[in-house]
Formats: C-alpha cells, structure tokens, sequence
C-alpha cells in the first residue's frame, strides 16, 4: 500500500475512534455511489452526520480541512442525498470535517462540526 492510502487510512481510524468516544454511531465507513465516496457516515442526536476525513503527514501545505473544496462539497451532498432515499432516513443531516495531520509524528485530530452547509453552495 502506498505511504499517503496508509495514513489516510490510519487517520481514517482515528476519526472513527475520536467519534464513538463522543457518542457517535457510526452507521457506514467508506460508503460508496459510483465514483463517490463518504469517508464516515455516523449517527448522533437525530442526525445523520457524512464526515470528510483529511489526513496529512504534515501541515506544509496548509490544514488538511483546507482541501475539501468545492467540488469536493457538493459530491457530498449528491452522495448524501442517495444515503438518505435509499436508506428512508428522516433525519436531519449535517457535513463535518475531520482533519488529522501529524505534528512530531502526533496526530492532531480536529473535528469541524457543520463545515458546509448545502445552501453555502447555491
């Protein structure tokens, strides 16, 4: 396995880890439609959360959360969107971030609550 599949990897799990130690179920873990792909899907307080995970050895190039761009965004929504019919969810969903980059071979681990928002696209 290529160095940087092993640390998206790696920070994959530590994101699953810091969120079921927050209370979170996680429903799907690298949840595919197509080409699309939903790092983490999770339950918590009646909502459905579809978490991106950013994993860098180093913040060099800038935060990890920085690379979630646009494009990046509305493939979430179109995914989620998919989840949701084809799962008859009825609850309310929300897009977080989950950036993980290593600092003295440390992980940072910072998760972004309600990162984008589907009208923040329109």
């Amino acid at each position: 396995m290529a160095r940087h599949n092993e640390i998206g990897r790696i920070g994959e799990d530590l994101a699953r880890k810091k969120l079921m130690d927050e209370g979170y179920l996680i429903l799907e873990s690298n949840w595919r439609h197509g080409h699309l792909e939903a790092d983490i899907i999770a339950y918590k307080d009646n909502t459905i959360v579809f978490i991106e995970v950013k994993t860098r050895s180093d913040n060099a190039h800038g935060d990890p959360e920085s690379f979630v761009d646009r494009n990046k965004q509305r493939a979430y929504i179109r995914l989620a969107n998919t989840y949701i019919l084809r799962n008859n969810r009825q609850e309310e969903a929300r897009f977080d971030i989950i950036s993980v980059s290593f600092v003295n071979n440390e992980p940072q681990i910072n998760h972004i609550e309600d990162a984008f928002r589907t009208t923040d696209l329109i």
